[in-house]
C-alpha cells in the first residue's frame, strides 16, 4: 500500500501488526532480517578504471592514437611518445572531472539521522537509525530529523519544515486525521512525515511505513542514479567536428599516398607522408586549449561567486535558453517577513528597513494589533547590534511577527514585564487559532488604554474566518464597535485581496477578562484587530537579474513546491510572468508527453510540484530545443538538475545532495550571480570558436601545402614532428591567448546561440579557406623559391615552410582578436601578449638552437630569409582583416 495518508491511523497499525506501545524486539529483528537495514543504498556505479579508459573514446583522441601507433610502426618514436604524451594528458583531465562529480549519493546517505527514540515492547528505546523497520512507532520533537516515511498517529502543535523536500517556504503543522485526496502532493499529506525533513515546532508520534530507498527520499535517490546527464553543447560540437576531421583527413592522407605511389615513390615513403597529412589535420592542442580555456574561465567565475564544479557548464551557460529557478531561498530570502498590517480603517505597509514609522492618527492602533502579535507568541527574537543580524528561534511565521514588532520598538521582553504570560490555548487543527492569557501586573504604553481597569488581557492569533466567527466587535478609531455584516465584509475583502498576492494571513483579536481562564470557551466575544499579510519576500536584485535574463534572450521558469498563489504572485512581481494562475504539479500529473511539450512551451511558473514533475518539466524544454539551466537548493531538486544542461546549487542554503549533483554552486546563493556565469560563458563560448575558427584555418593550410608540396617535387613537405610542433605552438600557446580575450560589446544583449548549430556555420568554410589559402600560398610560395632539386640534402625550403606557417598563425592570432580592441593592445589581455612574444621565441630556438638540428631536421636561417618568412606571415593579418570585413555583415555570432 502506498497511500497511507488515507488511511485511518488504526488501520495503518493494523495492516504492519503494530500498536501504539511498538514491535516486540524479536519482531523487529526479524523485519530487520526481512527489510534490510534503513538507508540509502548506492547503487553500483562506474569503476575508476572504466571511467578513465571512457575518457580515451572521444573521436579526436581515437585519431591521434592512431598517427602514434602509425609512427610507432614507422619507428617514428619521438612523434608517437610526444602524441601520446597530449593523449594521456586529455584523458586524464577528463577523468578527474568526472570522478569529482559523482558523489551524490554519498551525500544522501549523511543525510540519515544516527539515532532515533521508539517504542519497543512499551518502552522508549533509543536505536541508530539503520535499525528503524516498518511498524516501527517513532517519537518526534523539535530538532529531530525524520528517519524515515512516517505516518502521523499524535500531533501535538506538531510542525515540520520539509522545504528541503518539497520546496514549501514555512513549516507545515501536521496531524493524524486521514486524507480523502488519493493523488495529494506530498506538501499537502498533513498526516505525514517524510525521511529527511525537520521537525521545527511541538511533539508527536508516528509509526514508520517505509525505510531506506522504499521512502520519498529513497526514491529521489534512484532518480539520481538514473539519470544520465547528456554531452553538453560543447561536447557534442567538438564530437561532430573531431568526425569531420576524421573524414577529411582519411581522405586527404588516402589521396596523398595514391599520387604519391602513382608517381614513382616508394610505398614507405608515402606512407609516413600519408601519417603527416592526418596529423596536419588533427588540431592536437585543441582538448588541452579547451579545458584550460574553461579552467581559466572557472577562475574568474570564483571571483564573481560562482563555483564551477564540472568544466564543460562553463561553456553551457553561454548556449543556456532558459533557466528553471526554484522560489524559495533562490528567487526569495527565504525568511517569512509580515508586509502589511491591515486595520479595520487603514492598511500600513511594513518596509524592510529596520524602522517603521507611522503618523500620529495610525500609531496607536497600529502597535496594539503588533503588541498582539508579540504577546501571542512563542519564538524568540534578539536584535544584533548591526541592521539585520537578529537571533530569532522558532516557528517562521512567529517569528515574522516578533520582527515586525521590533521594528516599531515593541519588546517581547519589555511587554512580559507589564504583562506575563499565565495562561495559554494552544493551538489546533480544528479551531485553527491560538490564545495567550496574559496579567496586568506594571505600566503599560499608552496604546494599551483600552484595558481600563481589566486584570487580564486575552491575546489571539489564527486564521481570519477562524476569528471572525468568535469575534462580535472591531477596534476601531481606537474604540471597539459592533462587528456586523458590513464590517465582516470589509475584513474578508482584505484577507482574499491579501491571499490573491500569494500572502499568508493571520488575524489578530484580543479581549478583556477579569479571570484568568484558559477553556476554549473563553475565546468567545472577542474584539478583531486587523490581519498580518506575511510572506517570504522576493531578492530586491531577482527582478533586475529577470530583467537582464530577458535582454538576453533568456526565458526565466518558477517551479516550486509552494502553494500557486504564493507562486503566483512572486512571478508576477518579478516579471516571471503575467498570468494569474501558476499551473500545478495536480495539472502536470494529468497530462501526457505531448500536452507537457506544449505546457513547457508557453509556462513560466510551476507551483505543488514534486521532484519527478521537476523532472518531466526538463525534459520537455529540451523536447523544444532548449538548454536549460536548474537552479536549486533543496533535496528534490538534485534529479532535476542532474538531468539539466547545467545544474546550478545555492551554496549557503543548498543541501550536500543538490551541490554535489551540481555543475555549478552559487558561493552568494544570489540569483543575479547566474547572469553574471551566462555572461562569463558566452565570453568564453566566444572565445573557443574563435580559436576553432584559428585552428582550422592553420591546419587547413598546413594540408594545402601537404598535398600541394608533391607536385613540386617536394614529397614531404613538413615531418611529423615538425607539424606536431606547430600545432601545439600555435593551437596550444596562441589558442590559449585568443580563449582569454575579453567580452564583445554586444555579448549580453544577442540571443543565445542556436544549440541545434555545429561548432561551424555555413559562412565560415569560405572564411576558413580564405585564410588557409593565404597561409599555403605564402608558406609554398617559398617552399619552392627555395627549394633546390639538384640538391636535395639542402633543407632550407623545408625550414622556411615551418617558419612562415609558424609567423602566419601568430599574425592570424593577432587579427582575430575581440573586435573593438586594437590588435596590439596589451592592457585589455596581457597574456595574449605574453603568449604571442613566447611563440615567435619558441619557434627561433627551435630554427636556431644547435641542440634542436637533429630533432627537428632544420637549418638556421640568414637574417634576410627569416624577415622574408615574417614579411610573408604579415600577408595573413591582411588577408584575415579582409574576410571579417567581408563575412561580419550578417553574421551576428562571429568574434
Amino acid at each position: 500500500m502506498s497511500n497511507w495518508h488515507t488511511t485511518p491511523k488504526e488501520k495503518v497499525l493494523g495492516a504492519f501488526n503494530a500498536s501504539p506501545e511498538g514491535l516486540q524486539d524479536s519482531e523487529a529483528e526479524a523485519r530487520l532480517r526481512e527489510h534490510g537495514p534503513n538507508r540509502l543504498e548506492e547503487k553500483r556505479r562506474k569503476s575508476p578504471l572504466k571511467m578513465l579508459l571512457q575518457q580515451f573514446t572521444e573521436t579526436m583522441v581515437v585519431i591521434l592514437i592512431v598517427a602514434a601507433l602509425l609512427s610507432l610502426f614507422l619507428g617514428k618514436t619521438t612523434e608517437a611518445v610526444a602524441i601520446l604524451i597530449i593523449v594521456l594528458l586529455f584523458g586524464f583531465l577528463g577523468f578527474i572531472q568526472e570522478y569529482r562529480a559523482d558523489r551524490a549519493m554519498a551525500a544522501l546517505n549523511r543525510m540519515v539521522v544516527p539515532k532515533v527514540r521508539v517504542k519497543r515492547g512499551g518502552k522508549v528505546k533509543e536505536i541508530s537509525a539503520t535499525d528503524l523497520v516498518p511498524g516501527d512507532v517513532v517519537e518526534l520533537e523539535a530538532g529531530n530529523v525524520i528517519p524515515a516515511d512516517l505516518r502521523v498517529l499524535s500531533s501535538f502543535n506538531l510542525k515540520i519544515q520539509e522545504a528541503a523536500l518539497t520546496g514549501e517556504s514555512e513549516p507545515i503543522e501536521k496531524d493524524s486525521d486521514p486524507i480523502a485526496k488519493e493523488d495529494a502532493p506530498l506538501g499537502d499529506r498533513r498526516n505525514m512525515a517524510y525521511m529527511g525533513t525537520v521537525v521545527t515546532y511541538g511533539r508527536g508520534m508516528g509509526v514508520a511505513v517505509s525505510t531506506g530507498m522504499g521512502t520519498e527520499l529513497g526514491k529521489i535517490a534512484n532518480m539520481i542514479s538514473s539519470v544520465e546527464p547528456g554531452k553538453t553543447p560543447l561536447q557534442e560540437k567538438l564530437d561532430r567536428l573531431g568526425k569531420m576531421l576524421a573524414l577529411f583527413g582519411a581522405a586527404a592522407a588516402a589521396l596523398v599516398f595514391a599520387v604519391g605511389v602513382l608517381s614513382g615513390e616508394t610505398a614507405a615513403d608515402m606512407f609516413l607522408s600519408a601519417v603527416s597529412v592526418a596529423v596536419a589535420v588533427v588540431p592536437e592542442g585543441l582538448p588541452a586549449v579547451v579545458t584550460i580555456t574553461l579552467a581559466m574561465g572557472g577562475q574568474r567565475m570564483l571571483r564573481r561567486n560562482a563555483l564551477i564544479r564540472k568544466l564543460p557548464a562553463v561553456e553551457t551557460l553561454g548556449s543556456v535558453t532558459v533557466i528553471c529557478s526554484d522560489k524559495t531561498g533562490t528567487l526569495t530570502q527565504n525568511k517569512m517577513t509580515v508586509t502589511v498590517i491591515e486595520l479595520p480603517e487603514q492598511t500600513v505597509e511594513i518596509p524592510p528597513s529596520v524602522v517603521l514609522e507611522a503618523d500620529a492618527a495610525t500609531a496607536d492602533s497600529l502597535d496594539f494589533a503588533l503588541a498582539v502579535g508579540v504577546l501571542c507568541n512563542d519564538a524568540t527574537y534578539e536584535r544584533g547590534a548591526e541592521p539585520y543580524t537578529e537571533q530569532v528561534i522558532g516557528d517562521p511565521t512567529e517569528t515574522s511577527l516578533l520582527i515586525a514588532g521590533a521594528k516599531r520598538g515593541i519588546s517581547k521582553e519589555q511587554l512580559y514585564e507589564a504583562l506575563p504570560r499565565v495562561n495559554e490555548i494552544p493551538f489546533d487543527s480544528t479551531r485553527k487559532r491560538m490564545s495567550t492569557i496574559h496579567k496586568v501586573t506594571g505600566a503599560l504604553p499608552a496604546y494599551f488604554h483600552m484595558l481600563g481597569d481589566n486584570a487580564f488581557l486575552l491575546c489571539c492569533k489564527g486564521a481570519p474566518d477562524s476569528l471572525l466567527r468568535v469575534s462580535e466587535f472591531v477596534w476601531a478609531g481606537g474604540r471597539q464597535v459592533p462587528l456586523d455584516a458590513e464590517w465582516k465584509e470589509r475584513i474578508l475583502k482584505a484577507n482574499s485581496n491579501l491571499a490573491q498576492n500569494g500572502m499568508r494571513v493571520l488575524g489578530l483579536a484580543f479581549r478583556r477578562m477579569s479571570e484568568p481562564s484558559s477553556d476554549t470557551d473563553t475565546e468567545q466575544g472577542l474584539v478583531f484587530v486587523g490581519l498580518a499579510g506575511i510572506i517570504d519576500p522576493p531578492r530586491q536584485e531577482v527582478k533586475a537579474a529577470v530583467e537582464q535574463c530577458r535582454h538576453a534572450g533568456i526565458r526565466p521558469v518558477m517551479i516550486t513546491g509552494d502553494h500557486p498563489l504564493t507562486a503566483a504572485a512572486i512571478g508576477r512581481e518579478l516579471h516571471f510572468t503575467d498570468q494569474a494562475d501558476a499551473i500545478t504539479g495536480e495539472r502536470l500529473q494529468k497530462a501526457d508527453e505531448q500536452e507537457l511539450v506544449a505546457l513547457a512551451a508557453r509556462t513560466s511558473v510551476y507551483a505543488r510540484v514534486s521532484p519527478e514533475d521537476k523532472l518531466r518539466i526538463v525534459h520537455a524544454l529540451q523536447l523544444n530545443g532548449e538548454v536549460v539551466a536548474m537552479t536549486g537548493d533543496g533535496v528534490n531538486d538534485a534529479p532535476a538538475l542532474r538531468k539539466a544542461d547545467i545544474g546550478v546549487a545555492m551554496g549557503i542554503t543548498g543541501t550536500d545532495v543538490t551541490k554535489e549533483a551540481a555543475d555549478m554552486v552559487l558561493l552568494d546563493d544570489n540569483f543575479a550571480t547566474i547572469v553574471a556565469a551566462v555572461e562569463e560563458g558566452r565570453v568564453i563560448f566566444d572565445n573557443l570558436l574563435r580559436f576553432i575558427r584559428f585552428s582550422l584555418a592553420g591546419n587547413l593550410g598546413k594540408v594545402i601545402v601537404m598535398l600541394m608540396a608533391p607536385l613540386f617535387g617536394m614529397v614531404v613537405a613538413l615531418q611529423p614532428l615538425q607539424l606536431l610542433w606547430l600545432n601545439l605552438l600555435t593551437d596550444g600557446l596562441l589558442g590559449l591567448g585568443l580563449g582569454t580575450e575579453p567580452a564583445e560589446k554586444d555579448t549580453m544583449s544577442r540571443p543565445p546561440r542556436n544549440p541545434e548549430e555545429g561548432a561551424l556555420g555555413r559562412r565560415d568554410f569560405p572564411q576558413l579557406a580564405i585564410v588557409g589559402a593565404t597561409i599555403a600560398a605564402v608558406s609554398l610560395g617559398l617552399a619552392v623559391y627555395y627549394y633546390n632539386p639538384s640538391n636535395p640534402e639542402d633543407l632550407t625550403w623545408q625550414t622556411m615552410i615551418f617558419a612562415t606557417i609558424g609567423f602566419s598563425q601568430v599574425f592570424q592570432a593577432l587579427a582575430l582578436r575581440s573586435t573593438g580592441h586594437s590588435a596590439l593592445a596589451v592592457r585589455t589581455n596581457p597574456l595574449m601578449a605574453i603568449v604571442i612574444v613566447s611563440a615567435v621565441a619558441l619557434q627561433l630556438i627551435a630554427i636556431y638552437f644547435p641542440g634542436l638540428e637533429g630533432f627537428f631536421k632544420l637549418v638556421p636561417l640568414s637574417a634576410q630569409d627569416l624577415l622574408l618568412s615574417v614579411a610573408a606571415g604579415a600577408l595573413v593579418f591582411l588577408a584575415v582583416k579582409l574576410e571579417r570585413s567581408l563575412f561580419k555583415k550578417g553574421k551576428p555570432d562571429l568574434p
